[in-house]
């Protein structure tokens, strides 16, 4: 891990597929661990999702943006964020939809510097809100988001992992343009 490497953010291309994918995996195995059913965690496969990357960024209408922290020729971190889903309806508001980082960079600037670029992003497009859902129980990624802005709104809804509902708590931070 080289941290001297000045960070950069860029879009997600398709040759960042198979790295991304790689680091949603460890994200997923390193955050979720305790909080999700093991044996699902365990059976992740970073191949078949770099293949669904593929396929939703060559169909994709650009209204979902992915963004990659690189230091130097190292992707470190990536986030997706497009319009809101409340249920199948689209609203007027953004979602952060995934913010996953190699958990060797955690604590290097890589996850503020990409939700701050979210943020500036999102304002740029004229959204007044950017929501999220976030694991009830994963006490690091709460406190991040709340360094970052973002508060608790009330709504909970549980999310089906091989057959154990997981609590997710929905986020909301207000944009400044």
């Amino acid at each position: 891990m080289n941290d001297v490497e000045p960070l950069q953010i860029r879009p997600m291309a398709l040759a960042d597929c198979d790295r991304v994918s790689e680091i949603r995996v460890l994200g997923w195995r390193f955050a979720y661990r305790g909080l999700m059913p093991q044996p699902f965690l365990d059976a992740l496969s970073a191949k078949d999702d770099a293949e669904r990357h593929r396929a939703r960024l060559a169909q994709g209408d650009g209204s979902v943006v992915n963004l990659v922290a690189t230091r130097g020729a190292e992707i470190v971190g990536w986030v997706a964020f497009g319009p809101y889903r409340d249920g199948e309806v689209r609203t007027g508001d953004v979602e952060l939809y995934a913010l996953y980082l190699d958990p060797r960079h955690l604590g290097t600037g890589a996850g503020r510097a990409l939700t701050q670029e979210t943020l500036r992003r999102c304002a740029a497009l004229g959204h007044d809100h950017v929501l999220l859902w976030v694991v009830r129980d994963n006490a690091r990624a709460r406190r991040f988001y709340e360094r970052a802005g973002f508060r608790a709104d009330g709504t909970e809804e549980p999310y089906e992992v091989a057959g154990v509902l997981v609590p997710e708590l929905r986020y909301a931070r207000k944009l400044t343009r």
